[in-house]
């Protein structure tokens, strides 16, 4: 086999066989060749064009990079400027030039040349631009040199415009003056403009001034910014134009940047200048120093978009490279141009039929043969489509279009005509993007590669209609392995449509996710994403904690330490932290991405590495969290589909989103995650529903199955995690919790028999309660017993019969047997307690899952009952220690006495079980917070009214307790009317208050007279008391009232909810909870303790709602699940269907449908029509010629006079025929060369005389051909032909014969001579003289073709379809582009090519000679080949060598050769294919050698 290195991607080189003409050779800017947006993203969310410092940075880069050009002599010109005055040659006025051009001493020619007379300046115009009276919108402008390199442009579109790097180019061009279209031509080209630009994140790239079509476009644009939200972003459209055709171009300069500069469009005044369009966002204004001279731009417009389509866009690891794409719309012989030029450099162009002139030209002929395409047709379509200018067009005009027309038609792949209505086409976004699939399906690329390559154009675009209906066809079998990098870029980009598709594809998740994947997709969230801030600040803490010099890299433990914070502590890591020998056995290595030159990622996170391994139970699990976490509600609905555990799935999710909303800052985002949260929950609660219907039993398992994929988790405690009261409140899980409520008996028996057994237990062996397992009743009485009194339901009512008795006894104590030695009733009060103390002790620090103390401690004082048993407690220890000391017992019996309020309080807990009771309690705790901020409202007033009233009142009172009283309390009992009598000086009374304060039991007198009257202003007190009690009593206890009302009338709309959701808390309590009462309690934790901490044995499982299931009941009870999720989304699907609204918008669609068919179909009659009447007219045409010719042969020949010719009718027309776009014309005309052809002779600038095809053999007479000569000058020319075509230097060449060691015989037969030049075999070229050729007449060449069969892994042929597959040798040097066949011209005597010596190093030479002596001749003859002229041409020589055997030695001797050759040569085996990377003269001997196999190909 071929070692990996041989077969790598190798630099391009430049080689003299058939390569394509190239028009111009482009800049580049090495380290923009890779781009991404994200980098401009954040620029543009940052405003980065907005601020002051943005201006001013554009203000200091743009000059100091950004050129113009002005002219820096003035030299009078004979034309006079619209307005009369003098102008330079330059176009422009003396007023508009420097100081320096009106020196005549600077030069001294009277010519004026561009070259020297105009010179390069900073630029002065850029900035924002403003256009006055058209609204507010602001774009971006800026003059440049039409030398300036495209990357620097570039750069500054991306770099300091803030522009994303685009998906797509789309350069529209066409007329520039005004024509008409038809309306619903225009509104299609309108819609479908703006929505492949929308769609695809493209940039639209035109004239940009007001007029043709540019002013379509921006009219397109327009429109859309008129209709659409902020949400959908806006349209890139910029417009090249040229500075010195711009009209109020002057309002633009700035030599410090307009921010903004005001630009008004007058079409008026413009004259021959043009107004730039206000509904382009850029502009590019190109300056070669010159006023009114038009196509300025056209130049650096080329370059520009041909840089832009050779860099490389990366994202969500997959590359592509940008695509451009060529609309056109009418037009001239400029636009003509332009779509040659296009197709020549390979780029697609779609032709929008009806638009006029150019663009319907070529539409009309587009599907003829290219034999057919003539220049009589092309005359003929001329004289129609170009009728006001038809004139002005010559014989050698037409020519020429007629042979660019040629060519153009001739490249099918790359052309597209847009017809309306026909060929299913009815938007031209469907047309452009399906023209640059068809390009890139007729690019040099293997199969595969090929399909992947427009796969990744589709999902950059974002279009999955294209990639269902173009690319997911019958034509292309796609692996699911093959998906996966373009997976990875529909996650990373959100684009669920095409997640969707890839599912459907036949991607399994289980393959698809691995470490690796996950790894990458963290790596990759948002950087505005919170769970991403997450991420960042545990990397960060983990830095801290271990002192390391850089944050370490994102592990999934990261993920999971984040995870658990969001899920609940009540669950396990979901990705372990690996130990140190698993990690060094699991690498996590970093997703290299490096794309090729096909744009083509070499390494991708979901392919080749040590992630492969399975370490994921659930991978659909680690995609949902991993959407979810994002708030991507399409992406993650997709998945959640796909989800087998989907009710725990559904929980989970709406545990993260609403502990993540408590986080977010934003309230859209808060909203978004609510909604989204609330929108899982009822998915849990729809899948429930029909798990519940079906089967109640398994519905209940469900709830409490321990799910291992969620960190050993339960349904039941995720969504008491996330309190979701609507799920837990749903009628099964409520019968789940009453089943466990009433334990081992059935559910069916009263609270009253219950009761009375619970005082009456020997009634429970006679029947009086049922038992819901049928076993227990003919069972011992210590089975019934055990059954009975381990039910939460007896042990609930049993422990409110102890604490009852508990209260009595306290209170007993409290009111008549509170001693000052204990009785023995307060002793039992002590044990009692102390029952009480060791179940709290065990509720502490009970840990079923492994907790640990702080974190069990956190969840016993989140409880607020637990706080208030722990009060309770406290304060009564508080009591007792004082109760013991003599000194301090009655203080201790106070203590003790609010502590019983607690315990009295404790009973609310209780008699929440109360379906009555439950949800008032309820509301009376939401009712307390109220309260709260009530009394904080209330305390405002009171204390400045009583602060007010003691300062007026009373002077310097100095004992505190009365202070306390004055302001505080007297001012709170006034609320409720006892108001204080000395505020009035009528019910003034002396003896009610003591004169100085003395009095500890009066308070001190308001201040008074001599007569012992107060002296106080009544008037204000009175005042004040009036807006108090105003504000207290109407405002502030109203305000209460409404607030309670609330809360009540919130609670109370929830309240069964709210109670069913907090009856969890209690039964689960009592379901683990000792069976005996306090203070009985003490037995079983003495049995607790005997069992810990004296044998040491291990602790049971305590009891729990979990249940752990066997794995295959576990995966039969997920596989019921799963079947009804399914039946649960097809109920939802129908419901939505049925839903009134969605009816009347499939109504509308509908409607909307209806009537594009009737108007396409009114398109496609008249269309019909049209063409029948043009086949007719042809007919008609055609049959009278012939007829004509009849009568004259008729005539000649004596038979009939003038007057006996009969009037001619013309036959039935005939249907258009359309031919097919990879028809191959037959004939004569067929055989003609087309590379030798080609206007632009490569690796120079020589344009060559058009040769239509009609035109090309020497027999047909060519009047007006009159071809250049060009000869290039080449090194060592002394083994060269001559340079000149002089009788002296052609008079020692002997054509037709040997001549000395050079053969100048053609392998065709004897050639022509003319002036002592041969003439080429095949027909003019275009062009004389001998070109880069070294030989005037054949130049002969040997092609090696070395093929073997292409093998299976366990070496049997591999096949496509019934025929066998091919290898061939190939090679490819530093300067080409493409892939060659070793082989090339023979120098006189050599017996090898010097490419192939080149190639293989000296040695191997022989070898290689021996090797070829025993091939066969596959072809000998012309080559048509780019290099071919009038005067000289290659001929070669194909010779086959097939090594069939595997282990032939002559395949080993191959083998050596590709090992042994130079470093700097690549060679390797080329699976033989119609789109392999090949030269096409190459692939034509190839073809030829297929056929004699009977090979694929």
């Amino acid at each position: 086999m071929l070692p990996l290195e041989l077969n790598g991607v190798c630099p391009d080189e430049d080689d003299s066989y058939g390569v394509q003409p190239k028009i111009c050779d482009l800049e580049m800017v090495p380290n923009l060749r890779h781009s991404n947006s994200g980098f401009c993203k954040s620029k543009r969310k940052a405003g980065f064009a907005a601020g002051s410092n943005d201006k001013e940075n554009l203000s200091s880069w743009i000059p100091g990079n950004i050129r113009k050009k002005a002219c820096v002599c003035f030299v009078k010109s004979a034309q006079m400027s619209d307005t009369g005055r003098v102008t330079c040659e330059c176009g422009y006025p003396r007023e508009e030039h420097l100081e320096e051009a009106m020196k005549p001493s600077l030069f001294l020619e009277k010519a004026w040349d561009p070259h020297k007379h105009v010179q390069e300046m900073p630029t002065d115009a850029f900035g924002d631009i403003s256009f006055v009276g058209l609204g507010p919108k602001v774009g971006k402008y800026v003059r440049v040199s039409a030398d300036t390199p495209p990357g620097l442009i570039y750069q500054l579109m991306t770099q300091h415009w803030g522009l994303d790097v685009p998906n797509l180019l789309i350069s529209v061009t066409g007329g520039a003056k005004n024509f008409n279209m038809r309306p619903r031509l225009k509104n299609i080209f309108r819609r479908g403009l703006v929505k492949v630009a929308q769609t695809t994140g493209a940039w639209i790239i035109t004239g940009g001034s007001h007029a043709g079509v540019m002013k379509q476009v921006g009219e397109a644009v327009r429109d859309f910014s008129m209709s659409s939200s902020c949400k959908e972003g806006e349209i890139v459209t910029i417009g090249i134009a040229t500075w010195g055709t711009v009209h109020n171009r002057g309002s633009l300069v700035c030599p410090t940047g307009g921010f903004p500069a005001e630009y008004v469009v007058d079409e008026d005044s413009q004259g021959s200048l043009s107004c730039l369009d206000s509904n382009h966002s850029h502009f590019i204004l190109v300056d070669d120093g010159t006023h009114g001279r038009y196509g300025v731009e056209i130049p650096l417009r080329t370059r520009l978009e041909k840089f832009i389509s050779r860099q490389t866009k990366v994202k969500g690891g997959v590359a592509i490279t940008i695509p451009v794409v060529c609309v056109v719309l009418e037009g001239g012989p400029g636009t003509l141009d332009t779509i040659y030029n296009a197709i020549t450099n390979g780029t697609p162009c779609v032709i929008v039929e009806g638009s006029g002139r150019v663009a319907d030209v070529i539409a009309q002929v587009a599907n003829r043969p290219v034999p057919e395409v003539t220049i009589a047709l092309i005359r003929k379509k001329l004289s129609v489509l170009f009728c006001d200018t038809y004139e002005l067009f010559t014989e050698g005009k037409i020519v020429e279009w007629t042979k660019k027309i040629q060519d153009i038609v001739r490249s099918r792949q790359l052309l597209t005509v847009f017809r309306e209505g026909k060929d299913g086409q009815q938007d031209v976004d469907v047309a452009i993007l399906q023209a640059l699939l068809k390009a890139a399906r007729s690019h040099d690329r293997s199969g595969r590669e090929n399909w992947d390559h427009q796969l990744k154009l589709a999902v950059a675009w974002n279009r999955v209609d294209i990639a269902r209906s173009e690319i997911f066809t019958d034509d292309h079998e796609w692996k699911p392995a093959d998906l996966h990098h373009v997976m990875m870029a529909a996650l990373i980009a959100d684009k669920p449509d095409f997640v969707r598709l890839f599912l459907e594809q036949g991607v399994r998740l289980k393959e698809f996710v691995t470490r690796d994947t996950l790894v990458y997709l963290y790596e990759n969230l948002a950087p505005s994403s919170l769970f991403h801030g997450k991420l960042q600040k545990v990397l960060l803490e983990e830095k801290e904690a271990s002192a390391w010099a850089k944050a370490p890299r994102l592990q999934l433990h990261h993920v999971s330490q984040v995870l658990r914070e969001l899920l609940g502590d009540a669950t396990q890591p979901l990705y372990p932290k690996p130990k140190p020998v698993e990690r060094h056995r699991l690498p996590i290595a970093v997703p290299h991405i490096k794309p090729n030159a096909q744009g083509m990622s070499h390494r991708s996170p979901s392919k080749g590495s040590a992630g492969r391994v399975a370490f994921t139970m659930d991978p659909v699990r680690d995609l949902l969290l991993w959407a979810v976490v994002q708030s991507r509600k399409e992406l993650a609905d997709i998945i959640w589909a796909q989800s087998q555990d989907c009710i725990v799935a559904a929980l989970g999710c709406s545990r993260i989103l609403k502990e993540l909303s408590k986080e977010e800052d934003d309230t859209d985002g808060v909203e978004e995650m609510l909604a989204l949260a609330e929108e899982y929950e009822h998915r849990a609660i729809g899948v429930f529903t029909e798990c519940y219907r079906k089967d109640e039993e398994r519905a209940q398992k469900l709830l409490v199955r321990v799910s291992e994929a969620w960190g050993k988790t339960t349904c039941l405690q995720l969504a008491l995690e996330a309190k979701n009261m609507n799920f837990v409140s749903h009628g099964g899980v409520q019968a789940f919790l009453t089943r466990v409520w009433w334990g081992q008996l059935c559910v069916d028996n009263g609270l009253w028999r219950v009761t009375l057994c619970t005082l009456l237990f020997p009634l429970i062996y006679t029947g009086f309660v049922a038992f819901r397992e049928k076993r227990l009743h003919p069972l011992s009485c210590l089975a019934r017993t055990r059954a009975f009194f381990t039910a939460p339901v007896v042990i609930f009512h049993l422990n409110i019969l102890s604490y009852f008795s508990f209260l009595l006894l306290f209170a007993y104590v409290l009111v008549t047997d509170f001693q000052a030695t204990p009785s023995w009733r307060e002793y039992v009060i002590y044990f009692w307690l102390f029952s009480l103390v060791c179940e709290e002790t065990r509720q502490f620090v009970r840990d079923p899952d492994g907790f640990g103390l702080l974190k069990m401690a956190s969840l016993y004082f989140s409880d607020f009952w637990n706080k208030l048993d722990i009060c309770g407690i406290v304060i009564f220890l508080a009591g007792l220690t004082c109760r013991w000391i003599p000194s301090t017992s009655y203080p201790g019996r106070i203590i003790m006495s609010l502590a019983f309020i607690i315990f009295c309080l404790r009973l609310m807990h209780i008699f929440t079980v109360s379906k009555t009771l439950g949800p008032k309690i309820i509301i009376v705790k939401r009712m307390m917070k109220d309260v709260f901020f009530f009394l904080f409202l209330l305390a405002v007033w009171v204390v400045s009214f009583g602060v007010a009233k003691q300062a007026i009142l009373i002077h310097n009172e100095e004992r505190v307790d009365w202070i306390f009283r004055g302001v505080v309390y007297h001012s709170y009992l006034t609320i409720f009317g006892q108001i204080p009598s000395y505020i009035d000086g009528v019910n003034f009374n002396l003896e009610q208050c003591s004169p100085n304060g003395t009095d500890p039991y009066k308070p001190k007198c308001p201040e008074s007279n001599q007569d012992r009257r107060p002296i106080f202003p009544e008037w204000l007190t009175v005042i004040l008391l009036c807006l108090y009690l105003l504000f207290t009593n109407i405002l502030l206890l109203n305000l209460l009232i409404a607030m309670f009302n609330y809360t009540f009338q919130q609670v109370q709309e929830h309240t069964d909810q709210i109670w069913k959701f907090q009856r969890h808390d209690l039964i689960e309590e009592y379901h683990g909870r000792p069976a005996a009462p306090p203070p009985f309690i003490l037995l079983n934790h003495l049995q607790l303790f005997v069992k810990r901490v004296l044998l040491r044995q291990r602790p049971k499982r305590p009891k729990q709602l979990k249940e752990k299931l066997e794995k295959n009941e576990e995966a039969a009870l997920l596989s019921w699940e799963m079947y009804l999720k399914e039946n649960y989304l097809q109920h939802r699907q129908s419901q939505e269907k049925q839903n009134m609204e969605q009816k009347i918008r499939d109504i509308a669609d509908r409607v909307d449908e209806l009537a594009e068919l009737l108007d396409l179909d009114g398109v496609k009659r008249t269309g019909l029509v049209e063409q029948r009447l043009s086949g007719l007219e042809e007919q008609v045409s055609q049959s009278t010629k012939t007829l004509a010719w009849i009568v004259r042969a008729l005539r000649g020949n004596g038979f009939g006079s003038e007057e006996d010719v009969p009037p001619l009718v013309a036959s039935k027309a005939r249907e258009p025929k359309e031919y097919d776009t990879e028809e191959t014309p037959q004939g004569p005309a067929a055989l003609c060369h087309v590379g030798a052809r080609h206007l632009l002779y490569p690796s120079s600038s020589a344009l060559r005389f058009p040769v239509p095809d009609e035109k090309v053999p020497w027999e047909v007479t060519f009047q007006l051909y009159d071809p250049p000569f060009y000869t290039a000058d080449g090194q060592g020319a002394a083994a060269q032909d001559p340079l000149t075509d002089s009788l002296e230097a052609l008079s020692g060449i002997n054509f037709n014969v040997m001549d000395g060691a050079i053969n100048r015989q053609s392998f065709h037969g004897t050639y022509a001579i003319q002036n002592r030049l041969p003439l080429n075999p095949m027909g003019r070229t275009g062009l004389r003289g001998r070109g880069s050729l070294r030989r005037f007449g054949p130049n002969h060449a040997l092609h090696p073709i070395v093929t073997r069969w292409r093998r299976n892994v366990d070496g049997s042929i591999y096949r496509k379809g019934l025929k066998k597959m091919l290898e061939v040798f190939v090679v490819k040097c530093p300067s080409s582009e493409h892939w060659a066949l070793p082989g090339g011209s023979l120098e006189p005597g050599e017996s090898l090519p010097r490419k192939l010596k080149q190639v293989l190093r000296r040695e191997l030479w022989p070898q290689f000679q021996i090797l070829l002596s025993q091939g066969v001749e596959a072809y000998k003859g012309y080559v048509d080949d780019p290099r071919n002229t009038d005067n000289a041409w290659v001929e070669t020589v194909a010779v086959h060598v097939h090594l069939a055997d595997k282990n032939d030695m002559q395949l080993n001797l191959v083998n050596v050769f590709l090992q042994a050759s130079k470093p700097e040569t690549c060679i390797r085996w080329q699976l033989v294919d119609r789109r392999m990377p090949l030269y096409t003269n190459h692939k034509e001997l190839l073809q030829r050698v297929t056929v004699l196999l009977g090979a694929h190909y």
